[in-house]
């Protein structure tokens, strides 16, 4: 049973506003609980040639001279979601901390070997020693767990409670670099315009506002005069509107001991809003953990442009078929054209009936299918990373028209053998490397809400307190939030792929500064 409209209390009814929230979008969040969320359908898995482009060395030239020629006439934005807590990174750590010993003697070791390696331990010398220790004293002596609340808790770097954006990750000549400023040495590197500005966004959760900002005000003038360029930085923070309620087991509102309904953040699909308020032509789309020093930068450098220029290019071709389609020009001559088009480098899967319809219906139904925003998405050879992938996927309404989605394992239905065999056997990874083009042919601003599909939300089990309570997070950013774009996948080197999922991937080859398989 869910609460409807005339449920809610005069004080509930206020606590809903002031979330930005209405009740009839509350209790569109509450059908959902109620109704459950369908599994999607996977017909098979993305491969080479099926659903994923492997670009030839021959035509980088003429893509990097595409991108070249957009850094002098678009506007070029990174977009950086940096709101991330860093605390799952340290869950080892943590245990540690609790049990006041590490769980064996080797893990022990591990620790002390390690610790000096990390880019953040002369900031955690400086800590310790300003409570009056001595590290190198504390690691003799077996206080590890007292080391761990210098790195983890308000007694030195707050390591535990900050985002991963404000986290040492790299040592460098000039100072060690938190993962926020090494985003901002990429966005120097393949988000400059032709006015040698560069532009970048960052999402942040609100409580960290003020430290991304004075961090930011640290270090710009630094990297500005180093990189010989000027930032245009920008930051949002998720918008409580796109909080989401939570239920208790019986789908009922939770609430507090006060009798307060509980919202909770909606995920990374509520930063569709941010992404939709930038001022750019063209986004380049990231998370904050998948980043390597400057000596590992280049080949990531050159698939941005490779994936930005691949992405204009096709976007030229859309806007020329939009055209031919707007004017009527020709006959099924020129319409077998741009179907082949469509099918072969849009990935546009056309339903059973198309060939049924007349000449301006499939015109009509071809310009609607194009005219939507475009994303390239980078994907990487699948080595067993934890995540997503790149799937063609049935459409629902079961007449055929299927499409290119990222999916996660939580999506599907894992009950089913056959769907299970399809997840397990895909060949590619999601590493989140995004090259979106989020204007229309006239230059108009695309509302990106418009291409959610609403039924890819997803439930999961939290606590509050120790109370057990199910929250609601809206369609991923790059899953739901972005189904009904039109999708191109494109092999990208497993060099480009470098995430910090813990803390011990600090001390992968990567992230230590050396090159892997360097002797």
């Amino acid at each position: 049973m869910k609460a409807s409209a005339t449920d809610w209390s005069v004080k509930d009814r206020k606590g809903i506003s002031a979330h930005g929230l209405t009740v009839g979008e509350v209790d569109r969040q509450l059908a959902v609980f109620g109704q459950g969320v369908p599994p999607v359908r996977l017909n098979r898995p993305c491969l080479a040639g099926d659903g994923i482009v492997v670009i030839p060395p021959a035509c980088h030239p003429a893509l990097l001279e595409i991108y070249e020629e957009a850094r002098r006439t678009l506007r070029l934005v990174k977009f950086t979601p940096a709101s991330g807590a860093a605390s799952r990174m340290f869950r080892d750590w943590y245990r540690c901390l609790d049990e006041d010993c590490f769980a064996d003697e080797g893990s022990r070791e591990n620790f002390v070997r390690d610790l000096k390696q990390y880019a953040f331990f002369p900031d955690l010398k400086s800590a310790v020693a300003a409570g009056g220790l001595d590290i190198d004293a504390l690691l003799e002596h077996r206080q590890e767990p007292l080391v761990l609340r210098f790195i983890l808790t308000q007694a030195g770097l707050d390591y535990g409670r900050l985002p991963k954006a404000l986290l040492k990750f790299h040592a460098c000549p000039g100072g060690n670099r938190t993962a926020l400023e090494e985003h901002l040495v990429e966005a120097a590197l393949y988000a400059r315009d032709c006015g040698n500005v560069s532009r970048v966004h960052f999402t942040v959760s609100r409580e960290h506002e003020d430290a991304v900002r004075s961090l930011l005000a640290g270090v710009i003038q630094k990297y500005e005069s180093g990189l010989e360029t000027c930032f245009d930085v920008g930051l949002s923070t998720q918008d409580p509107s796109t909080d989401t309620i939570a239920v208790d087991p019986q789908n009922l509102p939770f609430r507090t001991g006060d009798g307060d309904l509980v919202f909770r953040p909606g995920g990374h699909g509520a930063l569709l809003a941010n992404l939709n308020a930038l001022d750019a032509d063209v986004v380049f789309l990231k998370n904050i953990d998948n980043i390597v020093p400057d000596h590992l930068k280049g080949e990531t450098v050159l698939w941005k442009k490779l994936l930005a220029g691949y992405l204009l290019g096709l976007q030229k071709k859309i806007f020329a078929s939009l055209d031919l389609l707007e004017e009527g020009k020709g006959a099924e001559g020129e319409l077998a054209r741009i179907v082949d088009f469509c099918t072969g480098q849009v990935n546009l899967a056309l339903p059973a009936y198309f060939g049924d319809l007349s000449l301006s219906r499939k015109r009509s139904f071809l310009m609607e299918k194009l005219n939507r925003p475009l994303r390239v998405c980078g994907m990487v050879r699948n080595e067993g990373e934890p995540g997503g992938g790149p799937f063609w996927v049935d459409d629902p309404d079961g007449e055929g028209g299927g499409s290119l989605q990222i999916i996660e394992e939580s999506q599907i239905d894992r009950g089913d053998p056959g769907q299970r065999s399809c997840w397990s056997s895909a060949a590619y990874f999601n590493p989140v490397d995004l090259v979106c083009a989020v204007r229309d042919r006239r230059g108009r601003k695309f509302d990106l809400a418009a291409f959610v599909d609403p039924t890819t939300s997803a439930i999961t089990r939290k606590s509050e307190k120790g109370r057990e309570l199910l929250a609601l997070e809206r369609p991923g950013l790059w899953n739901g939030s972005m189904a009904f774009w039109n999708t191109v996948f494109v092999e990208v080197p497993l060099a480009t792929f470098n995430p910090v999922k813990t803390v011990a991937d600090l001390l992968r080859p990567q992230h230590l500064g050396m090159v892997p398989g360097a002797g």
